[in-house]
């Protein structure tokens, strides 16, 4: 699917005369093959070194070279595994030089990485990590023109999102999402809304007490 993702929305932008500079980590060969099955117009440009980026994107989609497939599509597997987890630590890096002033992470197959020993649920905890920060303070955020969007809990089963909730843990991501809002989107007041747990926000506890219990005190705390 990375793949895809990645030709998909480089083929658009370029067709919109909108394409950043900017270069793909590992898989040349890959990434040719697939845009040739998918008839995708966006010409592969190998490139050896991320200051050759600039120059390639005035011909095609940059991609750095080193681990590449041939892969089987929709499969994951070992080798697919080691290249999106090179890829991962090579871009990280490139990132926090500051050889690149961002990084963008295409998905991956959770499972096919851990079963070569990745210890992350995903990749906000590996990036975390790789920041020098706890995972506590890593925020997910889903950006659009007019909504952001921050769930509390990532990469763990629904299931147990229930008893993972509490008011510190609302108040501390509502702080990290208020502060980044002013510093990396000029939002000089946010306005943050707190989504109910339950349908009907509990409907006064008869669908659940999340909201009363944990949700309401974190609101006041942070209205306080």
């Amino acid at each position: 699917m990375g793949p895809e993702v990645i030709l998909g929305a480089w083929a658009r932008l370029r067709a919109e005369r909108r394409a950043p500079p900017a270069f793909v980590v590992g898989g040349p060969e890959l990434l040719r093959a697939c845009a040739e099955r998918l008839r995708i117009d966006c010409p592969i440009v190998p490139i050896a070194d991320p200051a050759e980026a600039i120059a390639a994107a005035a011909v095609g989609l940059p991609v750095l070279t080193g681990l590449d497939g041939p892969l089987t599509p929709a499969r994951p597997s070992p080798d697919g595994a080691r290249l999106a987890l090179t890829s991962l630590n090579r871009g990280a890096k490139f990132a926090l030089t500051e050889v690149a002033v961002g990084l963008v992470t295409a998905p991956v197959a959770k499972g096919a990485l851990s079963a070569i020993g990745w210890d992350y649920p995903g990749q906000t905890e590996f990036l975390a990590d790789a920041c020098g920060m706890g995972w506590r303070d890593a925020v997910m955020m889903l950006a659009g023109p007019s909504l952001r969007t921050v769930p509390l809990t990532v990469h763990v089963p629904l299931a147990k999102v229930p008893g993972l909730l509490s008011s510190d843990l609302i108040a501390h991501k509502a702080r990290i999402v208020a502060a980044g809002l002013r510093r990396d989107f000029g939002v000089l007041a946010p306005r943050l809304a707190i989504a109910a747990l339950n349908p009907h926000a509990g409907e006064g506890g008869q669908f659940g007490d999340e909201e009363a219990r944990v949700i309401a005190p974190a609101i006041a705390a942070l209205q306080a």
